[in-house]
This record gives C-alpha cells, sequence and structure tokens, in this order.
C-alpha cells in the first residue's frame, strides 16, 4: 500500500455571487471607506451650524463616537454646547454611521 504526499482537492461550493465578490474586493481596496467618509463629511456639512461649518471637519467613528476636529480651542467648546443636537442629526442624517458621540480635538495645522 502507497501513500500519496500530494493533498486532495477540497470540493468547491460552487462559483462566488458577484455581489459578494465585489463587496470583497471593495473591502480589500478600501473603497467602502472612502464612500463611507464622504457620506460622513456630506453628513457633517448639513448638520453643523452654518457659523462652524469651515471650521471644522469629521475624522473616523471608532465605537460609536465620531472624532471631530476644529481649529481653534474656542470651537471645541462651541461644538461641546451644541452637541446633544449634532448628535441627533448625525443619527438622522448618517444612521448606518452608528454616532452615538461626539469628541472634539483640536487639528494639527
Amino acid at each position: 500500500m502507497q501513500f500519496s504526499s500530494a493533498p486532495t482537492p477540497r470540493p468547491t461550493s460552487g462559483p462566488l455571487a458577484i455581489g459578494r465578490l465585489v463587496s470583497r474586493l471593495m473591502a480589500r481596496q478600501g473603497y467602502d471607506r472612502e464612500q463611507g467618509s464622504a457620506a460622513l463629511a456630506a453628513a457633517w456639512d448639513a448638520a453643523v451650524p452654518p457659523a462652524l461649518k469651515g471650521l471644522s471637519r469629521p475624522g473616523l467613528v471608532r465605537r460609536g463616537v465620531l472624532e471631530v476636529f476644529v481649529r481653534h480651542s474656542a470651537h471645541v467648546q462651541e461644538l461641546g454646547f451644541q452637541k446633544r443636537d449634532l448628535v441627533s442629526r448625525l443619527q438622522s442624517l448618517a444612521p448606518d454611521a452608528g454616532i452615538t458621540d461626539i469628541r472634539c480635538r483640536l487639528a494639527a495645522d
């Protein structure tokens, strides 16, 4: 009796659905994050008060907390006063982002 050292081929379950293949490719290349960040930037632009529109920009969402970068410490304080309203607006504008809180930081220019 002889034993073969070649591995036995695993049975395939069939071809991969095109939708699943495209989503894997997008995740691997990072396109899904780019689209998500563009949608979040648009939601932030719609939610932020007009006086602070050009002075702040959204960062990443980690564990439900959106990191927001601002140019001046006074803007950090102003956004802190409006945090509850901003979070509720963002939740309605971007429900897929899962935002539950905002953390403001000074932008390193």
